[in-house]
């Protein structure tokens, strides 16, 4: 964001919809962002477009929807611009701003290319042309920052793993270090012997808590979209907790009732259950949460 000057706004709880006549969804359904779709629909602004290459997840119902099974979500938006949705020039600045971003969203959703198809490699053929090289190098060459650091050693402290799966809780963590929680399950998906990591945590924000979790896995036999929704199921309304895209997913679930700051001690124990209950979950949904089997810790 910084070394491309995109401004964005982070969306909190309070923050005026009222200026907004539509909204448009890129790489998201909503399924883990209900705060912010519950707001629309009660401020009365209608979702106008989802482009997105996870499942389809029946959460909104838009003017338009563009959703593929395809590596990154900027390969959709590559080929609009391919078809002439907008005339790129090399000369622009804001035109190699959108194609050096757009190529880094290819790489990162991608993993380098590794995962790539027909489509994805012809983006990156046609964004190569517009894109900075040389700050899309800067981008990728970013070091972690401390935070991130830290979950992802909280996560190595408390991972489980069990049949090539490693689960790990890693507390608390600010609003500002939720992309630590994915990072940290590509980290532990790096392990030998392990196929799929999932890492979860508690994200506070003010007075509102969640529990986000990511999942990543190598085994291309393994839908996270399917196993996300078998493990956690639905909210009262009906609406599944998280979902994905072939190897990778996420999950969100309200505290709701719970949230707030009861002090030291009944933080500990709020975390306690919810890391047991979602490991249960899991570990059932894996096949080993009967009586008499044990998950072991590394």
């Amino acid at each position: 964001m910084k070394l491309l000057g995109i401004e964005l706004r982070r969306y909190q709880e309070g923050f005026s919809l009222r200026p907004y006549q539509g909204a448009v969804f890129v790489d998201h359904q909503g399924t883990t962002a209900e705060g912010l779709v519950a707001a629309l629909e009660e401020a009365g602004v209608p979702t106008l477009i989802v482009v997105d290459h996870h499942e389809p997840q029946r959460r909104m119902e838009p003017e338009f929807a563009d959703m593929r099974r395809i590596g990154a979500t900027s390969t959709i938006y590559a080929e609009y611009l391919e078809q002439g949705l907008v005339e790129l020039d090399k000369a622009d600045q804001d035109h190699r701003v959108a194609a050096t971003a757009l190529m880094h969203g290819l790489l990162t959703d991608t993993a380098g290319f590794v995962r790539a198809g027909p489509a994805d490699f012809q983006a990156a053929a046609y964004l190569s042309e517009y894109r900075d090289a040389d700050v899309l190098s800067e981008i990728l060459s970013q070091d972690r920052p401390k935070g991130v650091m830290e979950v992802i050693h909280q996560a190595l402290g408390d991972r489980t793993i069990v049949e090539n799966f490693s689960l790990a809780g890693t507390g608390y963590l600010r609003a500002e270090d939720r992309d630590a929680i994915p990072q940290a399950a590509d980290f532990l998906l790096t392990e030998q012997n392990v196929h799929s990591a999932i890492v979860y945590g508690i994200v506070t924000e003010e007075n509102r808590e969640t529990l986000v979790g990511s999942m990543r896995t190598s085994k291309l036999t393994l839908d996270p979209d399917e196993f996300i929704k078998d493990a956690l199921g639905k909210d009262v309304s009906g609406r599944y907790f998280g979902g994905g895209r072939p190897l990778a997913g996420g999950f969100e679930i309200p505290i709701g009732f719970l949230s707030g700051d009861g002090g030291e001690e009944y933080r500990r124990n709020k975390w306690a259950v919810y890391d047991a209950q979602v490991k249960h979950r899991l570990l059932e949904k894996i096949g080993v949460g009967g009586p008499g089997q044990e998950e072991r810790k590394p």
